[in-house]
C-alpha cells in the first residue's frame, strides 16, 4: 500500500545508554543548581566585579538563543513565504526553540544575584535600554511559542481524555476545554506565526546591541556598529542546520529514517546565507580597519581565524557543492561546523573579546557553572525525547488506509 508521512507520537523505549548518561548529568547540573540558590552566586560561580557575565549569560543565553533560530526561520519559510513542502519540518523545529527558550528564561534567572526580581521589567519600563528589549521580546517569545505548539496538544488529546478515579469527573471539562481552544486557536494561528518571527529578529539583533554598549571593553575584531545585524544575520543562517542537525540525529536515534528530500533542500538555503554574513564581516573590517588586529599572533587573532575558517568558509564550501548536500554524513558535518562558528562567535563577543579596564584575575567557568549549562543541555534533549514520544511532532511513514484527513492548523505541519 502506498505510504504518507503524517506527525504522530514515537513509539520507542524512552530509556536507553545514552539517556542513562544524559540522566547523569542532568542531576548533576539539579545539585549544583540547588546550591545556587541555597547559597548565592559567590558559592558556585567564578564572577566577580570585573567580569559580571559568564557562561551563563555568554553561552546559556546568547548561544541559546541563536541555535532556537531554528524555531522562526522555518515558520517564515514554511507559512510566511507558503513553501508548503517544508511544513514536515516545522513541528521539530518549534519544540527545539521552544524548549531553548525555556532554558534560556531559566539561565537568565540563575545569572540573577536577586532572581525573584525578574519580573520587573514588565512593570519598570526603560525603552532607552538593549536588555530590556531583549527581556520583553524573549518573555513575549517564550509565550508564542507555547500558544503555537498548543495545536499539537489539541490533536493528541481531543477524545481521548480518559482519567482515572476522582479525576475522571474532569474528562467533560478538559473536552470542552480542548474543543474552545480549538475554535479559538485554527483562526488566530496567523497571528502568533507572524509575531514569532518579528519578535525573534528584534531580540537576535539586540543581543549585539548589547556588546556595542560595552565600547572599548570589547576588542576591535567584535565591536563593530553592525553588530546588531551581524548577530541577526547568523541567527537565521544557523537556524537551518539547527533543523537539519536535529533531523539527522533524531532519526538515527529513534530508528527512523531522515527526510533528506527536505533537509537537502533546506541546505541550499545556507551557503548563500553564510556568503552573506562573511560579506558583511569582511566588509565591516575593511571599512573599520580592524583587519590589522589579525597581524599580531594572539588569542584573539586566532579564535576569530578559527571562528570564520571554520564556522563559515568551509562550511559555506561544503552547503554549496551538490555531493555534500545529498550525503548524509556531509550534511550533518556542514551544519554542525555552523552550529560550531556561531557557538564560537557568540563566546567570542561575550567572553572572550571582553576585557574590563582593570583585570586582577582572569575569568573561567567554575566547574558549577560547568555541571549546570551541561545539565540544562541534558535536561533539553531528555525532554526533546519525551515530547516527541507523547505528542505527534516527527512526521513517520503510515499506510494509506491509517493516513488520517489533513490537519486545519497550519504550525501542525502535516504532509500536503
Amino acid at each position: 500500500m502506498e505510504e504518507f508521512a503524517k506527525p504522530a507520537p514515537i513509539k520507542k523505549g524512552f530509556f536507553s545508554p545514552g539517556v542513562i548518561i544524559l540522566l547523569i548529568i542532568a542531576l548533576n547540573g539539579l545539585v549544583f543548581a540547588a546550591f545556587r540558590f541555597i547559597f548565592g552566586l559567590g558559592y558556585v560561580t567564578n564572577l566577580n566585579d570585573q567580569y559580571p557575565w559568564g557562561i551563563w549569560i555568554g553561552v546559556d543565553v546568547a548561544v541559546g538563543v541563536a541555535l532556537a533560530a531554528g524555531g522562526f526561520t522555518t515558520a517564515a519559510l514554511g507559512h510566511v513565504f507558503h513553501r508548503e513542502d517544508y511544513h514536515a519540518i516545522t513541528r521539530p523545529a518549534l519544540l527545539t526553540a521552544m524548549l531553548g527558550y525555556t532554558f534560556v528564561a531559566m539561565s537568565v534567572t540563575f545569572d540573577l544575584g536577586r532572581y525573584y526580581n525578574i519580573w520587573h521589567p514588565m512593570i519598570y519600563w526603560n525603552g532607552n535600554s538593549a536588555l530590556f528589549e531583549v527581556g520583553i521580546c524573549v518573555m513575549s517569545y517564550v509565550t508564542v511559542l507555547y500558544i503555537e505548539f498548543i495545536p499539537m496538544v489539541i490533536e493528541r488529546f481531543k477524545h481521548r481524555v480518559n482519567l482515572r478515579g476522582l479525576l475522571s469527573k474532569l474528562d467533560a471539562p478538559l473536552e470542552k476545554l480542548l474543543t474552545l481552544a480549538d475554535k479559538i486557536i485554527n483562526p488566530t494561528m496567523f497571528i502568533f506565526i507572524i509575531a514569532g518571527v518579528v519578535l525573534s529578529c528584534l531580540h537576535q539583533s539586540s543581543l549585539g546591541t548589547v556588546m556595542i554598549v560595552a565600547g572599548s571593553k570589547i576588542h576591535p575584531l567584535w565591536q563593530t556598529p553592525v553588530a546588531p545585524l551581524m548577530f541577526l544575520l547568523s541567527a537565521i543562517a544557523v537556524g537551518f542546520p539547527m533543523v537539519i542537525m536535529e533531523g539527522i540525529i533524531s532519526a538515527k536515534s529513534f530508528g527512523l529514517k531522515a527526510e533528506m528530500d527536505i533537509l537537502s533542500k533546506l541546505g541550499r538555503y545556507v551557503g548563500p546565507l553564510l556568503g552573506v554574513c562573511l560579506a558583511l564581516r569582511l566588509g565591516d573590517m575593511a571599512i573599520r580597519k580592524s583587519f590589522v588586529y589579525l597581524t599580531d599572533i594572539n588569542v584573539y587573532s586566532i579564535m576569530f581565524l578559527i571562528e570564520v575558517l571554520f564556522g563559515v568558509i568551509i562550511p559555506m564550501r561544503l552547503f554549496m557543492w551538490d555531493k555534500a548536500l545529498r550525503s548524509k554524513s556531509l550534511l550533518l558535518l556542514a551544519s554542525c561546523l555552523v552550529i560550531f562558528g556561531v557557538f564560537i562567535n557568540r563566546v567570542n563577543t561575550y567572553l572572550v573579546a571582553y576585557t574590563p579596564p582593570y583585570v586582577f584575575e582572569k575569568y573561567f567557568p567554575s566547574f558549577a557553572e560547568i555541571s549546570i549549562t551541561l545539565g540544562f543541555v541534558a535536561a533539553e534533549i531528555l525532554l526533546f525525547r519525551a515530547f516527541v514520544m507523547i505528542f505527534p511532532i516527527v512526521s513517520q511513514p503510515v499506510k494509506v488506509k491509517e493516513y488520517a484527513p489533513k490537519t486545519k492548523y497550519a504550525i501542525r505541519g502535516a504532509v500536503s
